[in-house]
């Protein structure tokens, strides 16, 4: 199970404590590997247009920072007890972009057999115009032209990243070269590369949560409408029709509660990996495996509810180094044996079906099987059904004609 770490494209590291593997390997009989690799403008400036023959392969080196570590697997994994013939690469927000951008990366097909995002995805790469507006933009804050390239590389560590945080425009992220990445993983289908790998992917209730800009005081009906027309971006009557349809379908929520679930409905959390599975189902090559992890976290005084990364300590089986963010509650362990042991099943197998959880049945566009997260799991065919379909009809309206 190789590991690929969260903080999108810039930032992060495979050594965070939570995502030690020592507990996952030891009950679970499973290797896991974790990576770090290149980041921000080391590992995704796109020079490829603008620096010549010498550059034309600098592209998503990050991405193959990824790979160089998966054909290590590949290579000497046996040496520590691993299959290299079963390898599953799993990682969550910008780890689960990677996963996902690995699925359309072309030197990596062939080096995993199953691949599980969580709370990340990357539908569509960036094209490669706007990658290289965006390092034209790099180079003329540190005062460069687009003709020297070169001169970067005399250029201390810290002049770089000061400039990467200066630059408007910069999309570090994986860039659509036509080589490394030929089209989007998953526009406007899913791709071929991996069309016989089995993907498990899913999202937290709350996701938004964890900003550290969140307010969490309590809403009135005035202060949710306006709340939700300025997530969505919609008009004051779509506002009204889409807290209705949510409001019946949870009528024990509150209006922050609303607020804070409409806010990760409509944001990339939620629709990227939504997209992901809808569109790896139609394919209908390998089983898609979905999941909605609704388990609320007592600590803060349960503030941050379900919120983005909570995830992880149960997936790796490390909850007990995670009373931060989880709590000292005896209600984490069940999940926990639950949770790490469905990943680790789906590593082995293809399919997370494991002990204690109720039978978890592939997601196809039609029947939509879910696998709910929470003290009690359940297995549940198109969970928030209302809720999913008002989405959808608010986009088809927000469309250009």
């Amino acid at each position: 199970m190789v590991w690929f770490h969260g903080g999108g494209y810039s930032a992060g590291s495979a050594n965070w404590k939570m995502y030690n593997g020592a507990n996952l390997a030891a009950k679970h009989d499973v290797v896991v590997v974790t990576v770090n690799h290149r980041l921000n403008v080391f590992g995704y400036l796109y020079l490829a247009e603008l620096g010549g023959e010498k550059y034309a392969h600098a592209s998503n080196v990050g991405m193959l920072d990824c790979v160089a570590a998966l054909e290590w697997v590949r290579d000497n994994i046996s040496n520590f007890g691993g299959d290299p013939g079963n390898v599953t690469i799993f990682g969550q927000s910008g780890g689960g972009g990677k996963v996902s951008t690995l699925m359309g990366i072309a030197p990596a097909k062939g080096l995993f057999h199953r691949a599980a995002a969580m709370s990340g995805s990357a539908v569509t790469g960036t094209p490669r115009d706007r990658a290289t507006k965006g390092a034209e933009a790099f180079l003329t804050s540190l005062g460069l032209k687009s003709n020297q390239v070169d001169e970067m590389q005399k250029m201390p560590v810290a002049q770089l990243l000061q400039a990467m945080k200066t630059t408007r425009g910069l999309a570090l992220s994986p860039v659509v070269d036509g080589h490394t990445l030929p089209a989007s993983a998953f526009d406007p289908v899913a791709s071929a590369l991996s069309a016989n790998v089995p993907l498990m992917i899913g999202s937290t209730e709350t996701e938004i949560t964890w900003n550290v800009n969140m307010k969490f005081d309590a809403l009135d009906d005035a202060a949710l409408h306006n709340r939700v027309k300025e997530m969505a971006k919609i008009d004051d009557a779509a506002a009204d029709q889409l807290i209705g349809v949510y409001k019946k379908g949870r009528p024990k929520a509150s209006n922050l509660d609303l607020a804070l679930i409409i806010g990760t409905d409509v944001s990339n959390f939620r629709t990227g990996t939504d997209t992901e599975a809808d569109r790896k189902a139609a394919a209908g090559m390998a089983p898609v495996y979905k999941y909605y992890f609704q388990w609320y976290s007592p600590v803060r005084e349960g503030k941050l509810r379900s919120y983005h990364t909570l995830d992880i300590p149960f997936v790796f089986d490390n909850v007990d180094v995670a009373q931060s963010m989880v709590g000292d509650g005896a209600d984490r362990y069940p999940l926990q044996d639950k949770m790490s042991a469905a990943y680790a099943a789906f590593a082995h197998s293809g399919n997370p079906n494991a002990k204690g959880l109720p039978h978890w049945a592939p997601f196809t566009t039609d029947q939509r099987a879910t696998m709910i997260f929470n003290n009690e799991c359940r297995a549940v065919n198109d969970p928030y059904h209302e809720e999913r379909l008002a989405r959808i009809a608010l986009k088809a309206s927000q469309a250009p004609a």
